[in-house]
């Protein structure tokens, strides 16, 4: 037992320490990347992409992708898992994961690619989002299931046996007890639509994914490499936030 506790303690400094470093080395990284990039004698090409303005409005842009792509995630696949982990939907549960399924195992440019065609290949904004969105949503239905699936029952007969309703057993017993793996799945989707934004380019919706192209097709290092590392960036900024949210906003007994 006391091995065990030893090793939970240590468990819980090793994600404190990372939960400290993490955004000091993003920080570090890409001050890094930037200082050198601006160093560079860059020509005009170059410094049409180089340039804070650019940097910024991209960077932005990406942000914005991906905050949508986390909302829609939120608002369809939470209400969706609590929906299929009810009794009587149950039989339900291997169909709508499949089709979810599909989303995750097809190649994401595939996605973007298809949706483009469907819409009449327009481009823009949410002809990124919302096949991205589909992309990302397997992880936050999946755990959301699961999280309520594994609250124990007595804890649900005891809300019941007390006088609770369904709705109330559901927000004030169910859904604290699976918040911990929607919050990871929260996690995973994020750091997937981040990644994934870099393509949004290809349906005129921008990002970071064009300093990436740009550079690529000029043969020009330095843009790709600027655009590459802000992208890795934002992404592990996303995971260090979804680590936040894991660690604090979890039931203070399941921390």
């Amino acid at each position: 037992m006391s091995s065990q506790f030893a090793s939970d303690s240590g468990s819980r400094r090793a994600e404190r320490l990372r939960l400290a470093v993490q955004p000091i080395a993003v920080v570090v990284l890409v001050a890094a990347v930037l200082g050198w990039a601006f160093s560079q004698d860059n020509d005009e090409v170059t410094a049409r992409s180089i340039n804070a303005t650019s940097i910024l409005s991209l960077t932005w842009t990406h942000f914005l992708i991906s905050l949508a792509v986390a909302l829609i995630v939120i608002v369809v696949a939470v209400p969706l898992g609590v929906l299929l982990s009810r009794s009587w939907a149950r039989p339900a549960v291997p169909v709508v994961i499949g089709i979810a399924n599909i989303g995750q195992a097809a190649p994401s440019m595939g996605l973007l690619v298809l949706f483009f065609l469907f819409t009449g290949g327009s481009t823009g904004f949410w002809i990124a989002v919302l096949p991205i969105a589909f992309y990302a949503l397997l992880p936050v239905l999946r755990n959301t299931i699961v999280g309520l699936q594994q609250v124990d029952p007595a804890l649900t007969d005891a809300g019941r046996g007390i006088g609770m309703s369904a709705t109330g057993v559901l927000a004030r017993i169910e859904l604290p007890l699976a918040v911990p793996y929607i919050l990871a799945g929260l996690r995973t989707a994020l750091v997937l639509a981040v990644g994934t934004a870099t393509l949004a380019l290809f349906v005129g919706a921008g990002g970071l994914g064009e300093m990436i192209d740009t550079g690529y097709k000029l043969n020009d290092w330095t843009v790709m490499i600027v655009g590459a590392v802000l992208a890795m960036a934002l992404a592990l900024l996303v995971d260090w936030l979804g680590a936040l949210a894991e660690t604090y906003l979890a039931p203070r007994g399941l921390r």
